[in-house]
This record gives C-alpha cells, sequence and structure tokens, in this order.
C-alpha cells in the first residue's frame, strides 16, 4: 500500500454567480520516503490541492487516504509548511516550536528535548527566550520547519516554502531542509513555480495544467540528481538535460 493515495479528485467553487472547477480527476500515489513536487501555470489547482490532502478542504469528488485512513483522520500526522512562516511574535521561539506538540497532546520532556536539540541541528543555537521579530527570514523559516517536524508528520505538505527568501539564503534553505527530510525519511509533497528548485529537490515531478487543472505529465528525476544536495545536483550535466524539457512542457502547458 502507497503512503498516501490520491483517488479521482475533482474540486468545484462555487460562487453566488458560478462553479469554477480547479481540479479533475487528480489521481497519484506517493510511496513512503520520496519528495515530489507540483509545478504547473497559475490556476492549476496547486495549493487547492494540497489543502485538500491536508484535509482543510473536502474534494467534491474523489478521496485522499494516508496510509488506509481518510485526511479528515490524519490530520495529526501532516504537517503543512508554507511561504509564511506564521509564527506568533508575542510567543519565544521556544513557545512557538512546542505549540504542535501541546496540541497534539504529544508534548513529553523526551519530545522537548527533541525538539529543542533539533533547532539546534538546524544551526540555530540559543535562540530559544528570542522572539520572531529579532530573527531573519530565513531563520524564521527553520523555525517553521522545526515547529512542523516536532510532531513527528508521516506527510509534509510544503507550499513554496523558499519563495519570499534572497536567492542565496533560498539555497542554504534547500540544502538544509533537503538533508534534514532524507534524515528523518520523510515523505514530502512540494508546491513551487522553480524548475530548478523541483528538480534539485525531488524523486519525482509532476506537471499540472490548468482550466481545470489536471495531471499533464510526470517526470522522475535521475537517480544521479536525487542523490546530491540540491546546490550540487544544480551543477550536474543531468540537471542541465532535464532543465530545458521540463521548461519547454510547461510553455506548451501556458499556450
Amino acid at each position: 500500500m502507497s503512503l498516501l493515495s490520491i483517488n479521482q479528485i475533482d474540486h468545484i467553487y462555487f460562487t453566488p454567480k458560478q462553479a469554477t472547477k480547479v481540479l479533475e480527476d487528480i489521481t497519484i500515489n506517493v510511496e513512503e520516503g520520496e519528495f515530489i513536487s507540483f509545478l504547473g501555470p497559475s490556476g492549476c489547482g496547486k495549493t487547492t490541492l494540497l489543502s485538500i490532502i491536508a484535509g482543510l478542504l473536502q474534494p467534491s469528488k474523489g478521496t485522499v487516504q494516508l496510509k488506509g485512513k481518510t485526511s479528515k483522520d490524519s490530520i495529526a500526522e501532516i504537517g503543512y509548511m508554507l511561504q509564511q512562516d506564521y509564527l506568533f511574535p508575542w510567543k519565544t521561539i521556544e513557545e512557538n516550536v512546542l505549540i504542535g506538540l501541546k496540541i497534539s497532546n504529544k508534548f513529553t520532556k523526551e519530545n522537548k528535548s527533541k525538539t529543542l536539540n533539533l533547532l539546534k541541528d538546524m544551526g540555530l543555537p540559543e535562540v530559544e527566550k528570542l522572539y520572531p521579530p529579532q530573527l531573519s527570514g530565513g531563520m524564521r523559516q527553520r523555525v517553521a520547519l522545526v515547529r512542523t517536524l516536532a510532531t513527528d508528520p508521516k506527510l509534509l505538505l510544503l507550499d513554496e516554502p523558499f519563495s519570499a527568501l534572497d536567492y542565496q539564503t533560498k539555497l542554504k534553505l534547500e540544502d538544509l531542509v533537503f538533508t534534514t527530510l532524507k534524515s528523518f525519511k520523510k515523505t514530502a509533497l512540494l508546491v513551487t513555480h522553480d524548475i530548478g528548485e523541483a528538480i534539485a529537490m525531488s524523486d519525482k515531478i509532476i506537471l499540472l495544467k490548468a482550466n481545470p487543472g489536471r495531471v499533464a505529465k510526470t517526470f522522475s528525476v535521475p537517480k544521479e540528481i536525487r542523490e546530491l544536495v540540491p546546490f550540487k545536483a544544480r551543477q550536474h550535466q543531468e540537471y542541465t538535460s532535464l532543465f530545458p524539457h521540463i521548461w519547454k512542457e510547461l510553455e506548451q502547458l501556458e499556450q
């Protein structure tokens, strides 16, 4: 059984004047430990799909199952990291990263210690008593990742988590997130507009077309790239070959 099974998902947004179909017949199976990226033009429903997987939206049709359980029953096993860090500015960094443990009733001395040690592993020593406004954007995103990992979710959903950062910080954080998720053997889905990011971080890339959003094509990233951290992957010849191919496919989808 796949870790995540997305079966024939349709979704329609209704307004007083019209109904807009944003997703149609999305069927995807994700294996444990896979890192999959979604690419596609604006309006193809990438974020809507993540919201459905997270159990935040009920699809108009179809099912999502995580290890055989519905999204609604699996919310505690899914971590969601967004473009904005959504840290509470009035709470210390320690209080922010421990929130998930407390909400999910997983707060123990052992889990607290693991979470605070993870801050140090992320290159954030001695920040526990600081407040979010005292940290840079890249540091805050690292805190957000620690908060997401604290509850030990089976599946991580990443919705353009690096897009608001400067390019150098973005590249460093890509490497950090990649190595952290691999070391924890986590399964992750990434929504991005960055072809290079998708190639450098993923095992598989799914292209979605728009109006309505459908799976257009799936690319398997060569093993030679998958074994490298993203920064080094971007320098590999296989990366250079795959990039224009995906670019061309996306251009055709936008026409």
